[in-house]
């Protein structure tokens, strides 16, 4: 079906935004619950010996990450047109559809990943089980860490790339049209995860190795994003103009690629960088204003990860062929 819009000019129309807020938020919440999974898988895969599967790690993340995952598909419910028409996209599967993997593949990674929370829950944190058939669950799951882990990883990086995807596809908006932005969209759901990871560890030692890893993927973010304009200046006008607005003075949107630049990756880096130098076992000596700055840092990169997400939504809406 075809529908033409006529009358439209930029005082009565200037431009349609058919993705909101809500669509943008569940961007940024399906990109940490896929961090929190990459987190808590490579937490526990990397023990190995006497720090194997008999002692789990990163139980917070592990048991936060469905429940992040589902109030982001809370917000793409809201933003349905038609919601009670959703069980129509698990009636059949579509391989050439990204909607359809999608949706496919939240469905498999909901129970999957509280399977894999369930598995990490160690006996000093089985009171948090109100029920008993979840505990006993628990402890049928607890050999099976690392194997689950694996599994997590992989579906952690599946929902980070799905994300960007999302947006890619639509050859339409020069601006999101791009091979970069899944790869981008990971790295930054990677870093989000070990932001929170940060936030909510209990051991300084812990908070300590994400900060780490949180940097390293700031610095991968850093040459990405250049990549991702460099690809669009050398492309094609539409392509060209789509990213004008980010560098112009005048744009509304330039303050957003400021505090992309500023709150997501410089500003986070500048107050760990020299967190670098300290070893994962000097971690549980680390003072209050080291562990102040490595909280501090972990906020900013969330807070410009959800700026992110708002900013390529909306200004991708404004980005055209033509």
């Amino acid at each position: 079906m075809e529908i033409t819009i006529t009358g439209m000019n930029a005082i009565t129309h200037p431009h349609l935004d058919i993705w909101n807020w809500m669509v943008a938020t569940y961007l940024f919440l399906g990109g940490v619950a896929a961090g929190l999974l990459i987190m808590s898988a490579v937490a526990n895969l990397r023990n190995v010996g006497s720090e194997g599967k008999d002692h789990p790690s990163c139980v917070r993340a592990a048991l936060l990450a469905p429940f992040v995952l589902m109030v982001g598909m809370f917000f793409i419910f809201l933003d349905l047109e038609n919601k009670l028409h959703s069980f129509w996209f698990f009636l059949s599967f579509k391989p050439a559809s990204p909607m359809s993997w999608g949706s496919w593949g939240l469905a498999l990674i909901v129970p999957i990943s509280m399977l894999y929370g369930l598995s990490v829950i160690t006996e000093d944190h089985k009171s948090w089980l109100r029920f008993e058939f979840l505990k006993r669950l628990s402890d049928r799951l607890n050999p099976y860490v690392r194997p689950l882990a694996m599994i997590n990883f992989g579906l952690g990086i599946f929902l980070g790339i799905y994300t960007g995807i999302l947006l890619s596809v639509f050859v339409a908006r020069p601006l999101w049209n791009s091979s970069l932005l899944p790869i981008l969209f990971l790295a930054s759901a990677a870093s989000t995860g070990a932001a929170l990871t940060v936030l909510i560890a209990g051991k300084k030692s812990a908070k300590l190795y994400f900060t780490k890893i949180d940097i390293g993927l700031i610095a991968l973010e850093i040459v990405l994003i250049l990549l991702f304009f460099a690809g669009h200046i050398t492309s094609t006008e539409p392509h060209r103009e789509s990213i004008m607005p980010f560098f112009s003075f005048t744009s509304e949107y330039f303050m957003f690629v400021a505090a992309w630049i500023l709150l997501a990756l410089l500003f986070p880096m500048a107050l760990v960088l020299a967190l670098l130098e300290v070893r994962e076992s000097e971690g549980e000596e680390l003072s209050s204003s080291a562990l102040l700055r490595m909280k501090l840092s972990a906020v900013l990169v969330l807070t410009g990860a959800f700026i992110v997400r708002i900013a390529l939504v909306y200004a991708g809406q404004l980005s055209k062929l033509t």
